[in-house]
């Protein structure tokens, strides 16, 4: 009898035990948050290769160099194009706002047109520069717009990992759906796959690498594959640096028609 009533003192504990576990599990949508919020410095200058492989692995090379900076409420990012002379000066900027609803505003310079054109929100599902990245995945998406669902949690590639599936709020999304690997406590999506209207596989994105400079995790080397149209393109930041204190007149219309 006195065995049995330990026995039941023991599941009464383990049944409370796992309950309070369980209700201090994170959700979706924090872990998406975290996700957003992970801190990369105030400023970062790196040299960036995209590399485009098409189906008969035929590779085009381009050379940037980019900026970026968090001023609090935005972000802003400015690429500009310095190799091969056909994408020579061109030039990108992003402006990401830590509002929700707010969509990021976005221009590119095209040197031909001598002309710095705003991308409109219909043309957020347009392909940057021939890549697998559209305009949309080159913004910050804001973890509001989307509906967040811890699916698993598993390892990949040694990291333990939440499975995370994230299902637009807003019908006309480009995407029907994303599922995401991301890594615990560091907060990096090592693995994302994108859904199209169909709800099909349409692309994967890949993270090969992430580096721990002046202690912040940033992520260097990703990889884009679409496997419908079997084309991939790679990303590889080189000559990273934290914190140099770059220019707040960085990020102007006027600087992306004078170039670097």
């Amino acid at each position: 009898m006195k065995n049995l009533k330990i026995l039941s003192i023991t599941l009464i504990i383990f049944l409370f035990a796992n309950t309070s576990i369980f209700s201090q599990s994170v959700t979706g949508l924090q872990v998406v948050e975290n996700v957003y919020n992970r801190p990369v410095g105030e400023d970062m200058t790196a040299d960036l290769t995209m590399t485009l492989i098409n189906s008969s692995g035929k590779e085009r090379v381009r050379t940037i160099k980019q900026f970026s900076r968090d001023f609090g409420e935005i972000e802003k990012k400015i690429m500009f194009f310095v190799k091969p002379a056909d994408v020579k000066n061109t030039s990108f900027m992003t402006w990401g706002y830590d509002e929700e609803g707010k969509d990021d505003d976005q221009w590119i310079y095209l040197p031909a047109l001598k002309k710095t054109k705003r991308i409109s929100s219909d043309s957020k599902s347009d392909y940057f520069m021939g890549s697998d990245f559209t305009y949309d995945d080159l913004g910050d998406r804001h973890p509001t717009q989307d509906t967040h669902t811890i699916l698993r949690e598993e390892e990949l590639n040694g990291e333990a990992c939440y499975v995370v599936e994230s299902i637009p709020k807003d019908e006309d999304y480009m995407y029907s759906k994303t599922i995401t690997w991301i890594i615990k406590d560091k907060w990096i999506g090592l693995k994302k796959d994108f859904y199209d209207e169909d709800e099909d596989l349409l692309k994967t994105l890949t993270v090969e690498k992430y580096e721990d400079i002046k202690g912040f995790l940033i992520i260097s080397h990703t990889e884009m594959k679409n496997v419908q149209k079997n084309h991939k393109t790679i990303m590889e930041l080189k000559n990273i640096e934290i914190n140099t204190g770059i220019s707040k007149s960085k990020f102007t219309e006027r600087i992306m028609t004078r170039g670097i």
